[in-house]
């Protein structure tokens, strides 16, 4: 029985859609918001962006980049943890690529849009049940106009289900590819394996096709994943943590207040509320002054 390897990880999932145009095509043709005449026909690949090596920083790395026969660029990336920032950085490259079409002295009129799809393995947002998230510009009161030149499409892959897209098969097979395929899958469902594009990417997927430098490379991005997740998540406890000290020292901070304030208006000395409060008798005085009293009846 064959194992499989994960295609979200960054090594097979740019295998699959960095090395084969037909699969990249046929990706981008079911996830992509292109109206059926404008269906991608050809591609071609471009140069990635010359990032550093950091391996804690492998999961945000733009993974594919591509040219179609219309001159559109599309920007692809399997996005495996969710960061605040990492709109900002989408919009950043998608950005960059567009202004990057032109050199000095061509005519604006030679721009081509820009599409950035990311594939996400986190949920963003919680206030809703949707997955596909499609951006653009558009006019606020009337949406139906719109300025061309930035798309933007976030999937959200936990909340996928295949019975929401009944209208888009090869959308629905590609989504189950990249949420089912794995180590722990046993049995290859029948449907994936019966499409064409699908049983080629997952023959990519088989452990057998890596060599032992690859597959330590694949077990490596996990391992750096796993990190990045710890810090990532360990930041944002740590964040709630301060804040809910904050708040319960400010709520403490409130009630010892009222106390001296309800201890002034029942009659009792500065003396006897430093007693009850624990607090000296300048900062009770100070609670006085603040809140429109000298502390004498």
């Amino acid at each position: 029985m064959a194992r499989y390897l994960d295609p979200k990880n960054d090594l097979p999932f740019k295998r699959i859609f960095g090395e084969h145009q037909d699969l990249l095509k046929s990706f981008l043709n079911a996830l992509m918001p292109l109206d059926k005449d404008q269906q991608i026909v050809s591609l071609e690949y471009l140069p990635a962006e010359q990032v550093p090596e950091n391996p804690l920083k492998k999961d945000s790395i733009v993974d594919v980049r591509c040219k179609d026969n219309y001159g559109r660029q599309f920007i692809v990336e399997m996005q495996m943890l969710w960061e605040n920032s990492f709109t900002n950085r989408m919009v950043f490259n998608a950005s960059k690529a567009y202004v990057r079409q032109l050199d000095k002295n061509e005519k604006y009129y030679l721009l081509q849009p820009v599409y950035a799809l990311a594939i996400l393995n986190e949920t963003f947002d919680k206030k809703t049940d949707e997955f596909y998230h499609h951006y653009r510009i558009v006019n606020d009161k009337k949406t139906d106009e719109r300025i061309e030149g930035l798309e933007f499409v976030m999937v959200e892959l936990p909340k996928f289900k295949a019975e929401t897209w009944t209208d888009r098969r090869m959308a629905v097979l590609w989504l189950r590819f990249l949420q089912e395929v794995g180590e722990e899958m046993r049995v290859v469902p029948a449907e994936l394996k019966k499409n064409r594009e699908i049983s080629r990417a997952l023959d990519m997927c088989e452990e057998g096709a890596f060599t032992e430098a690859e597959l330590y490379a694949y077990d490596r991005y996990w391992d750096s994943v796993r990190i990045q997740k710890s810090l990532i998540h360990g930041g944002e406890l740590k964040g709630k943590a301060e804040g809910l000290a904050e708040g319960e020292a400010k709520g403490r901070a409130e009630s010892l207040i009222n106390v001296v304030l309800n201890g002034k208006r029942n009659g009792f000395s500065v003396e006897q509320i430093a007693v009850i409060t624990g607090l000296g008798e300048e900062r009770i005085s100070e609670i006085f002054r603040s809140n429109g009293s000298d502390g004498e009846e």
